[in-house]
């Protein structure tokens, strides 16, 4: 059971709210249609209804609303508009990261490929998807979970009338194994063929909710339909009739010799036809598309079609949705990995290390881990933290663009589960690119110049410590700022900002001179922890804060202070308006 109960929504300036105080309940084992012309307030409706809106009015799925659900994958499929997955990933590959998201098998993506007829396309990107396809695809997404509740916004739309019989088929079979149907049309033909029930919005408000049967007999035109081997004949002779006596008749010539005339009767076309000796071959009254005369006929007689063509549903899933940290993170690498952009991006940061490295190396004036790592005075950051920096940015900028989870929880999940995914994935990136250009830039030395070159410092450890921090933080800050600005390309500026605007007032906050020494800070560390720490970690404390003391580091860690402190203030106030 779905109750949908005084749903309103946020109106906008000197507007009136796209939906005001809706209720209505889709039951169990039926198939509703939620009618309503154009702007009529469907689309926010359902949006209100799966908490992807600000509003006031609650959803009820089964009992509990969407937020109390633990598992809403498993509860609610969704189909809003176009899926909305990055063209460039395949269609197995977007279904298997919604696999991993949703905690179930990787095997369902290949299940539900098979029963929404796209078996044979999966490894077709989803930028070259049809119309048609893409609504397949995003029916399949939508089944992933082996869901209760389907809610679909326009399902039908750009489909062919064999496509269309396939789709509302599948629905049909999904209602008949006690699953609810939700889906909103601006078709009142379609609604009457289709659903068992249809509630009617319109201007936002509730106008009428009915069975399917009441609906055909109270909001839909009477016609006849006649079928002639000269429709086109027939077809002038009843239009001129009505035209000389001033009636409003309209006559819609269809294919295979069919015409459907509004606002006539049997009789009348049968005498006209028996008048002008056209011979007809069937002669009915219908209303909606389909169907006997009488509004009970019709409903019995679409329901009884419409069980003899329902579509095959993948079978039930068995496994219990996989909990625990593991269930984000596989859902963040297969994210990052089902494109080419990770690898390109990572490709272009080693090859440019390199060349940079090479390029210093020619002259004395460098010092050796400047080379190493391939930052020149020249360049704000080296290659590889601004590549840490996009990679970070990308990570959330992309959600934004292009919203995976957007039929879960929002746009972008505020969960701090998802978080922590992102933030360690992130920084496994940002530290296998740090090491995989310090050692591209080693061997393109050992290369060009010979061994001699290169030596290993005294302070290794401090450097590779302040090193593998400064790309980290650059893919943390890149990460939060896209998180807080929803868009990759604020990420960028904050990794810019970093050395570009802040750098510059750390160095002059810096170039006062200094009262106070931090000598002494490992001892005051142990008496402040109550417990006493290693004296082997005494030396480890002072290169941390030497790191830190750095401009840059200052600077670093400044800029995720703030951002940290955004994004939490940002996904408070964002859970506050629900």
């Amino acid at each position: 059971m779905l109750q949908a109960i005084g749903l309103t929504s946020t109106p906008r300036r000197d507007a009136p709210p796209a939906v005001n105080d809706l209720t209505f309940e889709a039951p169990p084992g039926r198939v509703t249609a939620l009618l309503g012309a154009p702007r009529s307030g469907k689309t926010t409706a359902l949006r209100l209804m799966l908490e992807l809106d600000a509003g006031r009015g609650v959803a009820y799925f089964r009992g509990r609303p969407l937020h109390r659900i633990a598992h809403p994958a498993r509860e609610v499929g969704v189909l809003l508009g176009d899926v909305p997955g990055h063209p460039s990933r395949t269609a197995r590959g977007q279904l298997r990261m919604l696999c991993a998201a949703a905690g179930v098998p990787a095997t369902r993506a290949d299940e539900v490929l098979e029963v929404v007829g796209l078996a044979g396309l999966g490894d077709q990107r989803l930028g070259t998807l049809s119309v048609g396809m893409d609504r397949r695809l995003g029916l399949a997404s939508a089944l992933l979970g082996d869901p209760h509740t389907l809610i679909l916004d326009e399902p039908a739309e750009g489909l062919s009338p064999r496509e269309n019989s396939w789709l509302y088929g599948l629905l049909r079979a999904h209602a008949a194994q006690g699953g609810t149907v939700l889906y909103a049309t601006d078709d009142p033909k379609e609604a009457a063929r289709t659903a068992d029930r249809v509630v009617t919005i319109g201007g936002g408000r509730l106008v009428a909710d009915q069975d399917v049967a009441d609906f055909a007999r109270t909001r839909l035109r009477a016609r006849v339909a006649v079928r002639t081997p000269h429709a086109a004949r027939l077809a002038a002779v009843v239009s001129r009739e009505s035209r000389a006596a001033r009636r409003s008749v309209e006559v819609v010539e269809e294919a295979s010799g069919r015409l459907t005339v509004y606002g006539s009767s049997c009789a009348e076309i049968g005498d006209t036809a028996y008048r002008h000796g056209v011979p007809v071959h069937q002669l009915a009254d219908e209303i909606g598309d389909t169907g006997p005369a009488t509004p009970a006929e019709a409903g019995a007689g679409e329901r009884g079609d419409s069980a003899a063509a329902l579509s095959e549903l993948p079978p039930p899933i068995r496994v219990r949705p996989a909990r625990g940290p593991l269930r984000p993170l596989r859902y963040e690498l297969r994210r990052s990995l089902g494109v080419r952009t990770t690898t390109l991006i990572m490709a272009a940061v080693l090859v440019a290390s390199a060349a940079v490295s090479v390029l210093l190396a020619r002259t004395d004036g460098t010092a050796l881990p400047r080379v190493l790592a391939a930052w020149p005075a020249l360049l704000p950051l080296p290659p590889a933290a601004l590549g840490a920096g996009l990679l970070g940015a990308l990570s959330f900028g992309d959600e934004f663009r292009y919203p995976a989870l957007a039929a879960a929880r929002g746009t972008v999940p505020r969960r701090l589960g998802l978080l922590l995914a992102k933030l360690t994935v992130t920084a496994s990136f940002a530290l296998l690119l740090a090491g995989l250009a310090v050692v591209g830039g080693a061997q393109s030395l050992r290369l060009v110049y010979g061994p001699d070159l290169i030596e290993i410092p005294s302070n290794v450890v401090a450097l590779g410590v302040s090193w593998a921090g400064l790309t980290v933080g650059c893919a943390w800050a890149g990460l939060l700022a896209a998180g807080v600005f929803r868009v990759a390309g604020a990420g960028i500026a904050a990794v810019l900002a970093v050395p570009v605007l802040i750098v510059p007032l750390v160095q002059k906050i810096f170039a006062v001179p200094s009262a106070r020494s931090v000598a002494g800070l490992p001892g005051r560390l142990r008496e402040l922890a109550g417990w006493q720490l290693p004296q082997e970690a005494d030396h480890w404390v002072l290169a941390v804060a030497r790191v830190v003391a750095q401009p840059v580091g200052t600077a670093l860690a400044l800029s995720l202070s703030a951002l940290i402190c955004a994004y939490l203030f940002t996904s408070l106030r964002g859970k506050a308006r629900w």
